[in-house]
């Protein structure tokens, strides 16, 4: 990275440079890790920094909503409360107390590709942290009382969400973005569905997806690897096996022609206006590119679209643009918050002029040398806490099958140029390419 001293005055020029310096050193300080396969398929990845006696450890499990059958949606995100419910060696409801009562804390979340949980122990602990995940991954109690517990659960955690202002508007963009594929259904499923499913249909469940050739375990922070390996051993390497996993993978047609839709909200009183684009798995170079764009649009108050609709037009009251980057397609969303009288039509053109801006011109040298550098930022941030970076080393070998992208994905966006964030505007961007959402307040509230 370099600029040139009679592009910016002086000031501008010695602040990049500060930067560029920073980030230069921060390039040098790569993760450290070590990886490999235990016999039943578990994949291990270490990583040693002695810096804090603190450790994570964690499992990503490679199931997710879109796994599940259409008749059966929530499965996912039910295991994830589920297998807190005790095992065979730990008793009802003591899970948490465990974890708190030895200093540690824990959680874990569900996404539409996987689930993932995590445990943060003073380094002391460190074998508990081992044992609770082989605890789960071999001895979990799934009975029915621990069912009927979880489902009352689930059922009050979707009602506070439903009615939470704008909560349903990622659930009406997935199902009319989607046609085939299950991300057209919501993570947190449909409540029939858990009523409906026997003991059996549950047990099955964690036979097929909750094995470890289906599973990543990070161990990051305060150890020594040599002792870890063995740990590993001793509480993983007797777990059986399971089957080989065939995954469907349902394709979508190209989207040719404008969809658009409503959806009402009863507790909301101001519209949303809502734009959104399939686009390719976070596999795909180009995600990355639409990543760059998404910042570049709207990323803080300085930004393209908040500058220029909220604070200049005054036209809306918040705008924003995200790429929800996802494993088999990723969702490329625009919206905004009209102000007083404002159409919603009249924002969408606010959006689709700045999009074209980008499809027609090349963006500024001065506005690509920014977006690296917050590009370089989000990476110092990503791998500032053990916990962090065991996410990060998790998921890159889950989704890539390459780790070391801890390290050199940043390299990726660095070499993304001008020409192609304006090629990948004009390939994804287009209006007979998306989805137009009006997400509107139920009459009566209007």
């Amino acid at each position: 990275m370099y600029y040139k001293l009679n592009q910016y005055p002086m000031k501008e020029y010695v602040f990049y440079l500060i930067l560029s310096l920073l980030f230069v050193s921060v390039q040098a300080q790569e993760v450290s890790f070590t990886e490999y396969d235990l016999d039943n398929g578990l994949h291990v990845i270490l990583h040693q920094d002695n810096a804090a006696p603190v450790v994570t450890t964690s499992v990503l499990y490679h199931v997710g909503a879109k796994d599940e059958l259409k008749d059966r949606t929530g499965f996912a995100h039910f295991f994830e409360h589920l297998l807190f419910e005790g095992t065979k060696n730990i008793g009802r409801g003591e899970w948490f107390s465990i974890v708190s009562s030895n200093g540690g804390e824990n959680n874990a979340f569900t996404s539409n590709d996987y689930t993932y949980y995590y445990e943060v122990f003073p380094s002391n602990s460190l074998e508990l942290g081992l044992w609770l995940e082989s605890e789960r991954m071999l001895h979990p109690i799934i009975n029915q009382d621990g069912i009927d517990t979880q489902n009352r659960v689930i059922k009050e955690e979707k009602k506070v969400s439903e009615e939470s202002p704008y909560g349903k508007v990622l659930d009406q963009v997935q199902e009319n973005l989607f046609i085939n594929h299950p991300y057209r259904r919501t993570v947190i499923g449909e409540s029939d569905h858990l009523d409906e499913a026997s003991l059996d249909e549950f047990l099955a469940f964690n036979k097929k997806y909750y094995v470890p050739n289906n599973a990543v375990l990070v161990v990051a922070g305060d150890l020594q690897v040599d002792a870890v390996k063995k740990m590993i051993i001793d509480y993983f390497g007797a777990i059986p096996k399971g089957a080989d996993i065939i995954r469907l993978t349902e394709k979508e047609d190209p989207i040719t022609e404008a969809i658009k839709a409503k959806a009402y909200d009863a507790y909301i009183q101001v519209p949303m206006i809502i734009t959104a684009y399939r686009t390719p798995s976070i596999k795909n170079r180009d995600s990355k590119v639409l990543d760059m764009i998404s910042t570049y649009l709207s990323d803080g108050k300085s930004s393209k679209l908040y500058r220029k609709i909220v604070d200049e037009k005054k036209m809306a009251l918040e705008i924003g643009a995200i790429n929800l980057s996802l494993e088999d397609y990723s969702m490329y969303i625009i919206y905004g918050y009209p102000l007083g009288e404002t159409s919603l039509e009249s924002i969408t053109s606010e959006f689709d002029e700045e999009i074209i801006k980008i499809q027609e011109n090349l963006i500024s040298e001065k506005d690509y040398q920014k977006l690296q550098n917050k590009f370089e930022s989000n990476f110092v941030d990503s791998n500032s806490s053990v916990e962090g970076i065991a996410n990060s080393l998790a998921e890159y070998y889950a989704f890539y099958r390459d780790t070391n992208l801890i390290n050199s994905e940043i390299e990726i966006y660095r070499s993304i140029s001008r020409k192609e964030i304006q090629a990948v505007a004009k390939k994804y961007l287009n209006p007979n390419q998306r989805l137009v959402l009006d997400y509107l307040p139920e009459p009566s509230k209007q």
